[in-house]
């Protein structure tokens, strides 16, 4: 029984745990500087609530990771104040920004004076595309904000993580290869679909290896904007012996319609998984763009578990 003093003698008593330190010391968690540039969300394809849901999925994957984060989404065909087109966004960043510098020396507050860049541009893409990465340039260009426009986000092997994973909820592949038990559906053979043409292609073939050496089955890359493309490779993985196909979209999502990948997966016969969409891996993704790209270091996104 416990007395106003503290606990009755004989019992213990609950101290605070010590600090730790050197090199087994936890990080601080890490926040965003005061002042930095916003994080603009670069979006492709056409604007919807869906589209919309998952960006901002993305965005809130990215807050949690770095608190007070200044975080935006502009849309590359957005007209409206429901989907706001990019260089609006940028441009209303911009706006802001000095708006509060202005604030501030009316209220007597001595603030340095803005410079440097407004905003960070991330483009939501899996793998590069010249003609929408030239798309958002100019939209940026079209602001007149002093921005910074990183590189897409792949490859990287959290986006071959992020593939098993939608090819593991579609029944198409094992959770992982320790597991002795096999999926009836599992396929022997991925293509994985890209757009942005042979460029596209060729960068996807990074992440495809990375996806192999984890599913032990070949993955080769199609471009879903060339004719022909998905066919050809699809015969190709017959003819060396896969029986089995399975489309697995190389896309956060929005960059290409839902018909445009059944019609791929019709093209090619065979069954297809979800694009990436907010799999976590992609917000933190975003993340890492934009804080390489102003030079500060929370934690680098690190490879996953396995899928299971």
């Amino acid at each position: 029984m416990s007395s106003p003093n503290g606990p009755a003698s004989g019992l213990p008593v609950r101290m605070p745990r010590p600090r730790q330190t050197g090199r087994h010391r936890r990080p601080e968690p890490a926040v965003a500087p005061e002042g930095a540039p916003a994080l603009v969300l670069a979006v492709p394809g056409t604007p919807s609530a869906a589209v919309r849901g998952l960006a901002e999925e993305v965005i809130s994957i990215a807050r949690s990771e770095l608190p007070g984060l200044d975080a935006r989404i502009g849309y590359l065909d957005g007209a409206d104040d429901e989907f706001p087109a990019l260089d609006t966004i940028l441009s209303r960043t911009a706006a802001e920004r000095v708006a509060r510098y202005e604030q501030a020396r009316a209220a007597g507050r001595e603030v340095a004076e803005p410079t440097g860049a407004t905003a960070v541009v991330v483009p939501l893409l899996a793998g590069p595309d010249v003609a929408t990465e030239r798309r958002i340039r100019q939209a940026v260009m079209d602001s007149t904000t002093a921005a910074e426009l990183t590189e897409v986000l792949g490859p990287h092997p959290l986006l071959a993580e992020g593939l098993h994973v939608r090819l593991s909820e579609a029944g198409l592949s094992r959770a992982d290869r320790a597991r002795l038990f096999t999926v009836a559906t599992a396929a022997d053979g991925i293509i994985l679909a890209t757009v942005g043409g042979d460029e596209a292609v060729q960068a996807a073939g990074i992440t495809g290896m990375l996806l192999a050496a984890r599913l032990a089955v070949p993955v080769m890359a199609a471009a879903l904007d060339v004719d022909g493309s998905v066919s050809a490779i699809a015969e190709q993985l017959r003819g060396s012996g896969a029986a089995h196909l399975a489309l697995a979209p190389y896309l956060i999502g929005p960059e290409v319609s839902a018909e445009l990948l059944a019609g791929a997966a019709e093209e090619a016969d065979c069954a297809a998984a979800e694009p990436l969409g907010a799999y976590p891996a992609v917000g933190k993704l975003v993340l890492s763009k934009y804080t390489t790209a102003l030079g500060i270091t929370p934690q680098q996104p690190s490879q996953g578990a396995p899928v299971g």
